[in-house]
Formats: C-alpha cells, structure tokens, sequence
C-alpha cells in the first residue's frame, strides 16, 4: 500500500504549500465561489462568481476577510481578476499544458469553510463549455478531481505545485473542466491585473434557442422559420440603435444561417465596423445592419 501512503503525503504537500494561497470569494449574498493569489495584492476567480452591484469579500485560509475590488473581468472568457489586500499570501506559479493521465489536485475554499484538497486526473484535453454570456470557452482540460459547489475559480495543480487549471464547470457524473494554464492564460491574467479589460464585438441582445422561436412563431399563428428569438434588447447597445426589438427573429448574420447561439458569435468575432442581420419581424424579412463600437 505504498501507493496509499505516497498519495496521502502528497495531498498533504500540496494542502501545506499551495493552501496559503486559496481564497473564497464572496459578497452581500455570501460565498460564490473560490480564487486563488497570482501576485501581491491580485486574486484570480471566474467572472462568474461575481454579482453586479454587489460587494466582493475574500477569506483567507487564515480566516482573514479582506473588500476587495474587481481589477479587470473577462465575462466571455470567465476570467476575472480582484484587487484585494493579500498581506503575503504567497501567489501561485501558472504552469504549462498538462497530459491527460497526469495527476492532479483540486483546491477550494466553498463557502469560506475552510481549505479543501481533493485528487484526480486529467481525462481529456480541448473540451468546451459555455460563459456566463453563452460564448463557447474552447480548450478546457477534463479532469477528475471532485468539486463541491463553490469550488469554482479555485486552482487545479499538479504535484509540483504549479497551477495547470482554472476550475470552473461541473459537468456531473464525476468530471470537471478547467480552463488550462499556458502563455494564453498568462498573458489574459497579466493584462487583467492591469485593468485591461479585452474588448470584443458586443451586439446587446439575449437571445431564445430556435426551438423557442418556432414554438412562440407556432403560437401566434406565424409560419416555422430557422433562427434566434430576440427575447431582450439592452439599453443603449448597438442592437438598440440599429432597431432591433423584442420578438424579432435573427435568421441569417453576414449571409451564414443562424443555426444556433454559437453560430452567431463564430460572425460576430470577425465581423469588422458593421454586422448584416437578416430578420423576420412577425411574417416581414428586412435587413439591419448593426454597426459594432471599436
């Protein structure tokens, strides 16, 4: 049982070095989630634990619990980035990519109950999920490493102890998925720890799955037709001065079909100064040309 033995030193390595460094993430509403320290005075978390308009609280392992504000956030890619008084909690080296079958440990502070380490392996490399804005975050690493909620923002390491993941979605049945330490990643944490906040084309709308535009089409007695249901339109957008409204139906942008969400965002990255909509407005096609802010 050697194994075992080897296994539980290294748990315990990896809780005395790297668990210093472990935060929870919280608010007005409590803990959301957990980061972790990549320089002095600088916490990493998911852009998804925060809230809009509420406080941001981050406890320590030591029970410290400090206001800290947000630095720089990347919502599409769920990055964000804290300023927040560190006090020498040692920050984190990011690593590199790491090979499926490699071991790992998760680390967490859920709730601000304390350090939790759990162990896995990385299963699968260049997985996907979607951003709190529905953008698909490409690249991410699978792994086992159990996480209770909360868990989110903290880091994956290896037994060294560098960070090689960012974990961030639960994909049930015992598998995760981080966003993966390299150059990107480090090039995004460095211009976020500046306040650097990546610009990327934002249109302002949210948007229904075709197979609620049918169905709503269905209802109001409208012929069946392929596309993105306009469920809101964002005050001030570029969706807004073009003349996009609610209940209009996106079915074509820059000429592509609009199969799905994800359809509309692989054009609307390279979409330059103007997107070209195709919509239905009830039973009338028209083109709206969007124009998109530098």
């Amino acid at each position: 049982m050697a194994w075992v033995e080897e296994l539980e030193a290294s748990v315990k390595g990896i809780a005395e070095s790297v668990g210093k460094s472990v935060v929870a993430v919280g608010g007005g509403r409590g803990s959301r989630g957990s980061g972790f320290v990549i320089e002095e005075g600088k916490v990493v978390t998911n852009a998804h634990n925060l809230w809009e308009g509420q406080s941001i609280d981050v406890t320590f392992g030591d029970g410290r619990t400090e206001r800290a504000e947000v630095a720089a956030a990347d919502v599409d890619g769920d990055l964000a980035v804290l300023t927040v008084k560190t006090n020498g909690s040692p920050a984190l080296s990011i690593g590199t990519s790491t090979p499926t079958g490699t071991p790992v440990f998760a680390l967490s502070n859920p709730s601000g109950r304390g350090l939790r380490v759990t162990f896995g392996l990385v299963s699968a490399q260049e997985q996907a999920f979607h951003g709190p804005r529905g953008r698909k975050i490409a690249g991410a690493l699978e792994h086992t490493a159990p996480l209770l909620p909360g868990s989110s923002g903290g880091p994956l390491v290896n037994a060294a102890g560098e960070v090689v993941g960012i974990n961030t979605h639960r994909l049930g049945e015992g598998f995760y998925l981080s966003i993966p330490a390299n150059d990107e990643l480090k090039e995004k944490l460095a211009k976020l720890s500046k306040g650097e906040t990546p610009k990327r084309p934002h249109l302002g709308v949210a948007l229904a799955p075709p197979r609620v535009g049918k169905a709503l089409r269905r209802a109001v007695g409208l012929p069946p037709a392929e596309g993105l249901l306009v469920r809101e339109v964002e005050e001030g957008s570029p969706a807004e001065d073009a003349g996009l409204k609610e209940g209009d139906l996106l079915i074509k942008a820059n000429g592509s079909d609009l199969s799905d969400i994800e359809s509309l965002f692989d054009v609307l990255e390279p979409a330059g100064k103007t997107l070209s909509l195709t919509i239905l407005r009830g039973s009338e096609e028209m083109t709206v040309e969007v124009p998109l802010p530098n």
